[in-house]
């Protein structure tokens, strides 16, 4: 097994879903990667077309348990005085690229578009992200970034 860093590039999104009647949406994204979840940043007054060039790393190992390669790239809306609204969902597969960064040491999924959707498949709206994958040189690295024994060493 292969352990390296999988760096997802959330750029923008276009032509989200108005969850609100009323005023602008705040959108934020939260990506999930096999029991691993990462915030983005609000995009406050971001609206339907929101940018946050924002960069999220998650720990992969290549093969893995579980079959299961791929981030699932939830769109919320943020609310101040009631809890936050869901937008849609995006799935991101990432096994050809984990297996190409495992082969070469690295490998890179250039900025794509990609859709959102609702829970009943209906389009709303899309997403800018890239994603790149790349091996972890060194152990200690691993333990700083996402936490661990680092003190631990003598």
């Amino acid at each position: 097994m292969v352990v390296g860093i999988l760096e997802v590039n959330l750029i923008s999104g276009k032509g989200l879903k108005r969850s609100d009647f009323f005023g602008k949406i705040d959108p934020y994204v939260e990506i999930q990667y096999k029991g691993q979840t990462r915030k983005s940043s609000v995009a406050k007054d971001g609206g339907r077309n929101p940018t946050w060039n924002d960069k999220m790393k998650l720990r992969a190992e290549f093969p893995g348990s579980g079959a299961d390669y791929k981030l699932l790239i939830k769109v919320m809306d943020h609310d101040t005085f009631s809890s936050d609204d869901h937008i849609g969902e995006a799935t991101v597969h990432v096994k050809e690229l984990l297996e190409m960064g495992v082969e070469k040491g690295k490998a890179e999924l250039k900025p794509t578009k990609y859709n959102v959707v609702d829970s009943d498949l209906t389009f709303v709206g899309e997403l800018f992200i890239g994603v790149s994958y790349s091996l972890l040189q060194d152990r200690r690295t691993d333990a700083e970034e996402f936490g661990g024994w680092k003190h631990s060493q003598i």
